[in-house]
């Protein structure tokens, strides 16, 4: 059976502080439950912290109850950071057994709500407790102790690794529900202040609140017009601590799960026409592309640098500013790389439109790659 991602809804991410977060979901899908021919079979929320940041679990039957879906399987999932690409994956295996017909997929979170201090060991969670957490060591300081390995064994300067956030924060600059619309040189990120060296501010994902829905569907009749079909949709997993891995800075998870994903779609990496990845950190960026096949070992920030991945270059990424210029509500990201995905299949992107945008991937991850979800869509219907 085919998967259509049939219609989409977001708020723009950011401060909600008058907001709940069953507001935020209400608000991000309502318009698609006017528009939809059926009522949803099923609700999957996707979600990271809500337990830490909003006091607030079980959030299927409490989402469904207040967007008006009552008879319904209602439930929510958990995987970190790539908690809305796990949604997805969950709901596409639902269409295609048969146990639904129609999958509303709302990816929400409530960052601002808690204490700054509190929230550094919040984002830590997807880490190993037991090796990490135990010591202190935040998500920050592991992608800063990978940015200097990464730095040291292929001679990368500071200023290369500031190349993402440039991209990223580019194109956040027209994106109107990005939470940054602000342009930055290499000089600033590079200059701005130290987190954990080398990671800067400005090479980190920011704090923000929102919600991002989709609704997926598996048939054709029902998919209407403007829908995009799933063509693939993979995961894989690996070592847990990064320090344990034979190759500390290849990301086998990512490189699996594209390599399975194009098998799956019949497509070959030339014919992905742009790509919206787990950016969050300048580091990860790298990486993954470089893990995708798209540039080589070392070579990522060089080829950002000469504009392969720009708007308007051989390979965009992070179209609308990606999680580090449009925002990380971390349990609804991956949802928005999908509503991202549909503007821009649909020629709906305005100032951020690519000029060719008929088959895309994402991809969205937990941890530092301990899991690597990837999706493959295509305009065309089969």
């Amino acid at each position: 059976m085919t998967v259509y991602v049939a219609d989409i809804g977001f708020t723009r991410v950011g401060d909600h502080w008058g907001k709940s977060m069953s507001e935020l979901a209400f608000e991000s899908c309502k318009a698609i439950l006017e528009r939809a021919s059926i009522k949803p079979d099923a609700l999957i929320v996707s979600n990271a912290y809500s337990e830490l940041t909003s006091s607030q679990s079980n959030l299927g039957p409490l989402i469904a109850d207040k967007v008006g879906l009552d008879n319904v399987e209602a439930f929510s999932v958990e995987s970190g950071g790539a908690s809305g690409a796990v949604a997805v994956h969950v709901g596409t295996a639902m269409l295609k057994s048969g146990q639904a017909r129609s999958v509303l997929i709302v990816g929400v979170e409530k960052m601002r709500d808690i204490d700054p201090t509190k929230l550094v060991g919040v984002q830590g969670l997807a880490t190993n407790a037991e090796y990490l957490q135990f010591f202190g060591i935040t998500f920050a300081s592991m992608n800063a102790l990978l940015a200097r390995l990464y730095m040291t064994e292929y001679s990368v300067s500071r200023n290369n690794l500031s190349a993402f956030p440039v991209i990223s924060h580019k194109n956040s600059s027209t994106a109107e529900h990005a939470q940054f619309r602000k342009k930055f040189s290499s000089e600033e990120i590079s200059r701005s202040e130290i987190v954990s060296d080398p990671i800067r501010v400005l090479d980190c994902p920011p704090v923000g609140d929102g919600a991002a829905s989709i609704l997926l569907v598996g048939n054709e009749k029902l998919a209407g017009d403007r829908s995009i079909r799933i063509a693939a949709s993979e995961a894989t997993s690996t070592a847990a601590n990064v320090f344990e891995r034979h190759r500390m800075l290849h990301f086998s998870s990512t490189e699996a799960a594209t390599k399975r994903a194009l098998k799956t779609s019949g497509k070959s990496l030339s014919e992905i026409d742009f790509a919206e990845i787990h950016d969050s950190y300048s580091i990860l960026a790298a990486l993954i592309l470089e893990a995708m096949g798209l540039s080589k070992s070392g070579g990522a920030c060089i080829d950002a640098e000469g504009g392969k991945f720009d708007l308007t270059g051989k390979f965009p990424i992070s179209t609308f500013g990606g999680m580090k210029g449009r925002g990380y509500p971390v349990g609804a990201a991956g949802i928005y790389q999908f509503c991202e995905a549909f503007m821009q299949m649909n020629g709906k992107a305005g100032p951020n439109q690519v000029r060719k945008a008929e088959t895309c991937l994402l991809q969205n991850m937990s941890g530092i790659d301990e899991s690597s979800y990837v999706h493959i869509l295509t305009k065309s219907k089969e």
